[in-house]
């Protein structure tokens, strides 16, 4: 089982998941939909493609793209498609 804890919430939670770079990623299904809000982020990975992020949003608290995932990954990352990761102080327990 892995969890995804942010400000002493658990944001996500699956034994489903997968490991790129050191970064678990969670499937869609895991995430508590109720503590993400989109974000107009966007950025490029020169191998795995555009990832778009969500706000992380707990008690009030906003922790802005602290999640991120890969609409459309390239063919060398497509088992990310559908998969969500964080970093900026979200602890991710396995």
């Amino acid at each position: 089982m892995a969890k995804a804890i942010w400000n002493d919430a658990v944001i996500a939670e699956s034994d489903t998941f997968e490991t790129v770079e050191g970064n678990v990623y969670f499937p869609l299904s895991a995430l508590k939909m109720e503590h993400f809000q989109p974000s107009k982020q966007t950025s490029v990975c020169f191998w795995k493609g555009r990832a778009h992020y969500y706000d992380v949003v707990v008690n009030g608290e906003i922790n802005r793209n602290a999640a991120w995932y890969y609409p459309q990954p390239s063919p060398l990352a497509k088992k990310i498609a559908g998969y969500v990761a964080f970093w900026r102080g979200v602890k991710v327990k396995k």
